[in-house]
C-alpha cells in the first residue's frame, strides 16, 4: 500500500484518523448491544432447556434469513476478502450475522461471537466507505479498524483486538500506515462499550512459579497445539463433507441441529451447548473440569459450524483449552486454573497463527503474573505443532 509522497500519505492519515474514531464509536455501540443481546438469550436458554428442540428452527430462520437479505455464503473469510482482494463487502450483512449469531446462542447451537464481531467490523466498514465514499488505500485501512474496534467492543481486549486483526491479515513487513488508526478504532471500542455496561472477561488465579514444572507446561503445550491441528482440520473438512453430500442448505442445516440435539441428549448435560464462557469460569473458580469435556465442545462446535450455524469459534476455542489444559493440569500435578489458561492461550494461537496477540490476549485476560513466561513457552510451542492450518483460509497478505 503506497502512496505517491510523503505529504498524500499524511493528508490521508489525517482523514482516516477520525473516521477510525468514528468506527470505533458505532462499534462500541452496536458491540455493547450484541453482547447484551447475546447475554439475555444464553440466560433464557439456562434457564429454559427445552428451547433447544426449537434449534432445528433457528437453522431454518438462520438460511431464510441470508437468502432475503441477499447475503448467502458472505462469511469471516469475505471480510477478510474485502482487504485482501478489495471486494466489496455487503452492508446487509450487519443486521444478518447479528441476528443469526443471536438464534444459534438462543437455541444452543455451539458457537462463539468472534465471526459476528469481525464480520459486522467488516460491514461498519461498508458503510462508512460508502458514506464517506472512500476510496482504495483508505477503504482498506478502514476494513482493519473496524474489525479491531469491534472485536475489542465485544471481547473487551483492546491492545489484543489490534495486535490480532493486524496479524491475521499481514505476513512480512507491518504496515506502518495501519497501526495508529486501528489503535484509536480499538481502544474507543472498548471504552464505549465499557461505558454502556458491558463487562469485560478477566480470569484470576494464583500460582507460585515453579522451574520444575516447565515438562508439565510443555506436555500441555503439545497437547495443545495437536488439538489446535486437529479442531481446524475437523472444521474444514466438516464444512466440506456437509456441503457435498447436503446440497440444500436448509436440509444441512437441519441435519445439524438434530445431531446436536441428540448429542446433547446422549451426553446428559447442556454445557457445550452456547459459547461455554460459565464452563471456562467454573474450572478457574473451582478447578472443576471434566477429562472429555475438550472432544464433546469441539465435536458439537464442528457439527454447528459446518451445519451453517453463525457465531464463530474462537470461544469455543477457549473453551477446548481450558478444558484440555485444566483436565491435563490435574493429571499433571499442577493448578487446573493455570492449565487453562496455557490451553486457552496456546489452542488460540494454533487455531490463528498469531502468536503475538494470543500473548497480549493472555496478558488482558489473566493479568500479569509470573505464569505468563509459561503461557509464552507454551505458544511458541503450540505454534509449532498445530501445522499451516488455520480458522481463516488465505488469511494473510504481503505488503
Amino acid at each position: 500500500m503506497e502512496f505517491k509522497s510523503k505529504k498524500e500519505s499524511f493528508l490521508s492519515l489525517l482523514k482516516l484518523l477520525p473516521l477510525s474514531l468514528l468506527a470505533g464509536v458505532l462499534s462500541g455501540v452496536l458491540g455493547a448491544l450484541f453482547l447484551k443481546c447475546i447475554s439475555f438469550v444464553t440466560e433464557f436458554r439456562s434457564q429454559n432447556n427445552w428451547v433447544l428442540f426449537f434449534l432445528v428452527i433457528g437453522g431454518l430462520l438462520t438460511v431464510l434469513l441470508y437468502k432475503l437479505l441477499k447475503v448467502e455464503g458472505v462469511g469471516t473469510k469475505s471480510i477478510l476478502d474485502g482487504f485482501a482482494k478489495t471486494k466489496k463487502i455487503p452492508i446487509l450483512i450487519i443486521p444478518a450475522i447479528f441476528l443469526s449469531t443471536l438464534l444459534t446462542h438462543l437455541f444452543g447451537g455451539s458457537a462463539g461471537k468472534e465471526g459476528a464481531a469481525l464480520q459486522l467490523g467488516g460491514g461498519i466498514s461498508a458503510l462508512l466507505s460508502r458514506i464517506f465514499k472512500l476510496k482504495q488505500p483508505l477503504s482498506r485501512v478502514l476494513i482493519l479498524c473496524s474489525m479491531a474496534a469491534f472485536f475489542s467492543a465485544v471481547f473487551l481486549t483492546p491492545l489484543g483486538a489490534f495486535v490480532f486483526v493486524l496479524e491475521i491479515v499481514f505476513i512480512g513487513k507491518l504496515l506502518w500506515f495501519s497501526v495508529l488508526p486501528c489503535i484509536l478504532a480499538s481502544f474507543s471500542g472498548y471504552f464505549i462499550s465499557l461505558s454502556l455496561g458491558s463487562h469485560p472477561e478477566r480470569f484470576n488465579f494464583i500460582y507460585d512459579f515453579q522451574f520444575a514444572d516447565i515438562w508439565k507446561i510443555i506436555i500441555i503445550a503439545i497437547l495443545s497445539g495437536l488439538v489446535a491441528f486437529l479442531f481446524c482440520f475437523c472444521l474444514h473438512k466438516g464444512e466440506h463433507i456437509a456441503r457435498k453430500y447436503i446440497k440444500n442448505p436448509y436440509l444441512r442445516i437441519s441435519a445439524g441441529a438434530v445431531i446436536v440435539i441428540a448429542l446433547t441428549l446422549l451426553i446428559g448435560t447442556y454445557d457445550y451447548n452456547g459459547g461455554g464462557m460459565e464452563y471456562i469460569e467454573n474450572i478457574f473458580e473451582h478447578s472443576r473440569v471434566a477429562p472429555e469435556a475438550f472432544i464433546l465442545k469441539l465435536l458439537l462446535t464442528v457439527i454447528t459450524v459446518s451445519a451453517g450455524f453463525k457465531g464463530g469459534e474462537i470461544v469455543p476455542t477457549f473453551f477446548i483449552g481450558a478444558a484440555l489444559g485444566g483436565a491435563a493440569a490435574i493429571y499433571l500435578g499442577l493448578p487446573a486454573p493455570l492449565g487453562a489458561a496455557i490451553g486457552m492461550a496456546s489452542l488460540f494461537c494454533g487455531v490463528t497463527k498469531c502468536p503475538l496477540a494470543s500473548l497480549v490476549i493472555a496478558f488482558e485476560l489473566f493479568g500479569f503474573s509470573p505464569a505468563l513466561i509459561f503461557i509464552a513457552l507454551a505458544i511458541i510451542i503450540a505454534y509449532f505443532l498445530s501445522g499451516k492450518i488455520t480458522l481463516y483460509e488465505e488469511k494473510r497478505v504481503k505488503v
